[in-house]
Order: C-alpha cells, then sequence, then structure tokens
C-alpha cells in the first residue's frame, strides 16, 4: 500500500511538471493502431542512432537522447505487444503484426536535454510517456448514452441500408419469431444475439464502420457473457411505450431493455471514467483508402462513424489543477494511414480528402482554439517510390509486395481531393492494393511522416 501511495504521489508531481504525458491511439478496425504504435515505440528507441526524425525538433537538433521501455503503471490492463509485432515484421515473408483486440498500454522514459538561449544545451530531463491503444469502435457506444432501450432500438433499425439489410437477413428471420412478451428462452435469446453480433462482424468485413454497440464487434474479456447478448428489437414504436413498460420482468422486452441499461451502466460508462477521462492527447488514425475500396456506401457510413467518434472527445486547455485532478484531451491529430499505398503526388489529396471527412468537427475544435492537426503517414513502409517511362513521360509507381508475397509494381491510382459527389463514384472505381511490410533491415522501421506526428503530439515536451 505504501509503495502504491510513493508510485501514485510521484506519478502527480510529474504530472504537475508537465514531466508525464498519457498519448491515447485509436482508430476502427484496419487503421493501422498496432502498426502505429510498433513503429513509434521502435523510432523513439532509435533516436539518436539511425532513426529519421528529422521533423522531431529535438531529434534534429541532437537534443533526443533516447527511449527505454519501463514498468507500467496499470498493472490490470494488457501489455501492448511490441516485441510481438517486432517478431511478425521481422520474420521471412515480413508480416504485418497481429491487430490488438482491447485496451492496452506501454510506457516508455524519453530522456532529453533541454533548450537554452543562443542554442547552448542546458540540462537532462526526462518525459514519461504512457501509450493507450483502444479500439475505435468503443467510442462508438457513446450515443447508447442518450437513448433508452425502445429509442435505440428505432434508431438502429432505421440506420440499416440496404446493403446492411441484407447482412442482417438471418437475424430479422431469427427474431420475428418472437413476441415481445414472450418468455425468454437464454439458449434462443443467446442464438438471436449471436446472429445479430453476426451481421455487425459481416458489415464490418464488407466495410462499413458505423456500427453498435462496438463490443459486438471487441468484446475483449465480455466475450460470451450476457451483456453482450442483447439487440434492437423489431415492429416497435414508440407508440408502443406504455403497453411495453407493464410487461412483465421474463418477457424477452423487459430483458433486452435490463441488458441494454446493464451495458450502458457497467461497460460504456467505466470506460470514460476510468480510461478516457486521463488521456492528455490524442491521435485517430483513418483508413481512408479503404473506405474508398469500399465504395459510396461504405465511405458515407464512415464519414457518419467518425463524426460519432470525434463527439467523445473532452476538450479544452488545462490549467494545473485540471491537468492534475481532471485532464482533459488538449491536442488532437487526425492520420489517413498507408500513405505509402499511394504514390507521394497523392499525399497532399489524402490530407484534404480526410479533413473533408470530419469537417464539421473540426470547424468546431478550431473556433474553440483547440489544436488539431491532420496528416498522411506511414506507420511501417511497405513500398518504395519509383518511376518508369510510358508514352515518352514519366510515371510515379509503388514497388511492393502482395499480401500473398507476390512482387508489385503499379500505380494505384489518384485519391480525390475532396468528398466525391455521387456521380464520381459511376465514373472512377478504386482498387487500392495491399503490401505486405518492406523485408526488415537493421536500425529504425522505415516511415513516411511518423516524425511529424511525433513532433506535434509530443515535442512540445521535449523542448
Amino acid at each position: 500500500m505504501r509503495r502504491q501511495l510513493t508510485h501514485d504521489i510521484h506519478n502527480l508531481i510529474d504530472r504537475g511538471r508537465d514531466r508525464q504525458l498519457r498519448l491515447a491511439v485509436t482508430g476502427l478496425s484496419r487503421a493501422g493502431k498496432t502498426a502505429f504504435l510498433t513503429s513509434l515505440v521502435n523510432q523513439l528507441r532509435h533516436a539518436g542512432i539511425d532513426a529519421r526524425l528529422d521533423l522531431l525538433k529535438s531529434a534534429r537538433e541532437g537534443r533526443l537522447l533516447g527511449a527505454q521501455r519501463v514498468s507500467q503503471p496499470d498493472l490490470g490492463i494488457a501489455r501492448f505487444p511490441y516485441d510481438e509485432a517486432m517478431a511478425s515484421l521481422q520474420s521471412s515473408p515480413p508480416q504485418w503484426p497481429e491487430p490488438t483486440r482491447g485496451i492496452s498500454e506501454l510506457r516508455l522514459q524519453l530522456r532529453h536535454r533541454t533548450r537554452r538561449a543562443h542554442g547552448l544545451l542546458g540540462s537532462t530531463g526526462t518525459l514519461t510517456l504512457d501509450l493507450i491503444d483502444y479500439p475505435g469502435e468503443w467510442l462508438l457506444d457513446l450515443p447508447l448514452l442518450e437513448h433508452d432501450f425502445l429509442s435505440w432500438s428505432e434508431s438502429q433499425l432505421a440506420a440499416m441500408g440496404e446493403a446492411r439489410q441484407q447482412f442482417a437477413a438471418p437475424w430479422r428471420q431469427a427474431v420475428q419469431a418472437h413476441a415481445p412478451e414472450d418468455a425468454v428462452d437464454e439458449a434462443r435469446l443467446a442464438a438471436i444475439a449471436e446472429h445479430y453480433a453476426s451481421s455487425l462482424r459481416d458489415a464490418r468485413e464488407a466495410g462499413f464502420s458505423h456500427l453498435q454497440p462496438g463490443r459486438f464487434l471487441l468484446p475483449g474479456d465480455l466475450q460470451g457473457a450476457p451483456v453482450l447478448q442483447f439487440f434492437p428489437l423489431p415492429g416497435v414504436g414508440e407508440a408502443d411505450r406504455q403497453r411495453l413498460e407493464t410487461l412483465p420482468d421474463t418477457s424477452l422486452y423487459q430483458t433486452l431493455a435490463k441488458r441494454f441499461r446493464y451495458y450502458q451502466q457497467h461497460v460504456v460508462k467505466p470506460f470514460y471514467r476510468d480510461h478516457f477521462r486521463r488521456f492528455d492527447r490524442q491521435i485517430v488514425l483513418v483508413d481512408v483508402l479503404g473506405a474508398l475500396n469500399a465504395g459510396p456506401e461504405r465511405f458515407e457510413d464512415l464519414s457518419l462513424a467518425l463524426s460519432t467518434l470525434m463527439k467523445s472527445f473532452d476538450y479544452g486547455k488545462r490549467s494545473l489543477l485540471n491537468r492534475l485532478f481532471a485532464p482533459r484531451i488538449d491536442r488532437l491529430a487526425i492520420a489517413a494511414t498507408k500513405a505509402d499505398h499511394v504514390t507521394a503526388d497523392q499525399h497532399g489529396h489524402l490530407v484534404t480528402l480526410l479533413e473533408s471527412l470530419l469537417a464539421e468537427p473540426i470547424k468546431d475544435l478550431r473556433y474553440a482554439d483547440v489544436p488539431v492537426r491532420a496528416f498522411s503517414l506511414a506507420s511501417i513502409r511497405a513500398t518504395d517510390a519509383r518511376e518508369i517511362e510510358e508514352n515518352g513521360k514519366r510515371q510515379p509507381v509503388l514497388r511492393g509486395h502482395g499480401l500473398k508475397d507476390e512482387p508489385l509494381l503499379i500505380y494505384p491510382g489518384d485519391v480525390p481531393s475532396r468528398l466525391p459527389a455521387p456521380g464520381f463514384w459511376e465514373r472512377q472505381g478504386f482498387s487500392f492494393t495491399a503490401f505486405r511490410p518492406l523485408a526488415p533491415a537493421d536500425g529504425a522501421l522505415p516511415h513516411i511522416r511518423m516524425d511529424a506526428a511525433l513532433e506535434w503530439l509530443i515535442g512540445d515536451k521535449l523542448r
């Protein structure tokens, strides 16, 4: 107890002196969270040796001395699998790391020289950097707190477009055999809930993003628990509320409503209370290219999902008291990942397209004077830039290997610089190829603009 109290006091002091930073990394599935965190740790571990970090000022000036992994403070949270990720990247042929499925954490201590006037180096300082990885799908559950079960059911059924309806057909067939007043059969209820969860997983595989509840996609340690065994109930609405509320506790409707309330109180709220409010800074990773590949309905769905996700953040500049006792996210990065899957001339379009997707949230943040910046980056490069001559003109292309290790030399196509109009999808389709990582070499992992992201997220703490 005394040791833990001492540890907490040291954390509090470091927080007050701005020597501790909690950086959260999130993104929807396939956005590249695991690759980003693996690269971030790798770049900082190689700082001052062979990492290419010219856009990180402390590294460029020779003041960043390096980083070491140390014991994480939250022993009840899974360790981020950095070593396992590096082993995948260093295999033959190299493989992308297995994605993480829940919240994980890793702590680094960064050593750096402070900067004095006239370019002179000052004393040695230490920044404790806590890295927290969590699924963006969990943030999509925030709107559930604005609903009760009946209104949530109506909203979910109304949101199902034509494609989503196809994935939900087995669930609809199963649930239509039951009335709200039927007595609950636990085994049957669990089977119907699995049909609903399966429809969400199938929709995600097809490129949809705005899917609730988020824990149905990434249940973590709740796998198989009754709290994840509920679903919207078709055929009822606000006009039926009075009748439904008089049904016995053993009815299907009341059982589903009870589990929905439990999910709100014991799954959604604790994540925000115990984890989210403790984050200082945040980066949101977005697979824009994957959404373009999936087509207009999925692309629009990603826009809705990102808008929902962005509403989660408690932004605001932090006073000393806030920093000590009620930290809030005070700096945000949004990043279009896999920039190396298109040619360099398209990287700017990736950024402007991402800003278009998040236009309204970004406007609100900038109006509130909250620092936010958009990037395009590749956490771990998978291609080399090349040029070929075609019809007497030089054409940029990418060279790499596909996921089946087949050699590729391609021009992947153009990225629109703004939100595509409906007619655009009829004229042009997308087929951005997936690449495996480049063959490993000694030293730091190759990247694109990881140093720019690091400068934005932690550079001011390394002055």
